[in-house]
């Protein structure tokens, strides 16, 4: 069965394999990028895909609203590293802004539909960094443990009215988003900071993020499964033994 799906994000990454993704298997894809620029690259490369400009933290949500969607795959991010005595507020709050308030927005705009007609899904793409947390990756930590908080409980919310909320929580995947986001904070951090101290742990943590990275198509066919299945479960972690490979607490760092 074909289904409607808007992607948010779809100019890079793990959004534009699953747009392209999608499309193969027949769905039709409404493909939405942060700038224009992205949008007509992305046009370029596959003209068979809806492309729309949609930047997430303004009045572009309200296009959402005008399409009848089956799943909306809430997939834009921003990423920024820095300890948390030390990181600039503007970041922090702009991290709020993609991550967790503009994936609330876009949400809200396509629901109304979806509990008219009694069905729909929302996947929304978390993080590994949702359900743990380490040494200068709290501000992105941060956001994404809020959109556990989201998902959940708009899950049990309107699971009666036949909309499905699932998570979907990645590991370090090759995309080119874990490198720029743990070089990031050198942009503004230095040997005044507050924090400075811990320099050689967070230099340590950008290793552990950006080394051995896996192939993002894991991600994409797992996006891939979760538009098509049936049912889904509330968490859904790639690779699945993620969690077994990490350190039970931020003391096991050292």
């Amino acid at each position: 069965m074909s289904l409607t799906v808007l992607i948010t994000g779809a100019g890079s990454g793990f959004g534009r394999g699953a747009a392209l993704a999608l499309a193969a298997r027949g769905h039709r894809v409404i493909a939405t990028t942060e700038t224009e620029a992205q949008a007509e690259a992305l046009r370029q490369e596959a003209p068979a895909l809806e492309v729309v400009k949609l930047d997430i933290t303004t009045s572009d949500v309200a296009k959402a609203a005008d399409f009848d969607i089956d799943v909306l795959i809430n997939n834009a991010g921003a990423g920024q590293t820095g300890p948390l005595a030390d990181v600039p507020m503007d970041r922090v709050r702009h991290l709020f802004e993609v991550n967790v308030f503009g994936t609330l927005a876009m949400t809200q705009a396509v629901l109304p539909k979806m509990v008219a007609r009694g069905k729909g899904r929302i996947i929304i793409v978390s993080s590994i960094a949702g359900v743990v947390a380490g040494p200068a990756f709290g501000p992105y930590s941060m956001t994404k443990h809020a959109l556990e908080a989201l998902g959940k409980t708009l899950r049990a919310e309107i699971a009666g009215q036949g909309v499905d909320v699932t998570l979907l929580n990645p590991g370090p995947y090759d995309t080119g988003f874990n490198d720029r986001m743990a070089e990031s904070m050198w942009e503004w951090f230095g040997e005044d900071s507050v924090a400075a101290a811990s320099t050689p742990l967070f230099q340590m943590m950008g290793q552990f993020v950006t080394e051995g990275q896996l192939d993002p198509t894991e991600v994409v066919d797992k996006m891939v499964e979760l538009v098509e299945a049936d049912v889904t479960q509330e968490n859904n972690f790639v690779p699945p033994n993620i969690l077994g490979g990490l350190p039970a607490s931020v003391d096991e760092l050292g």
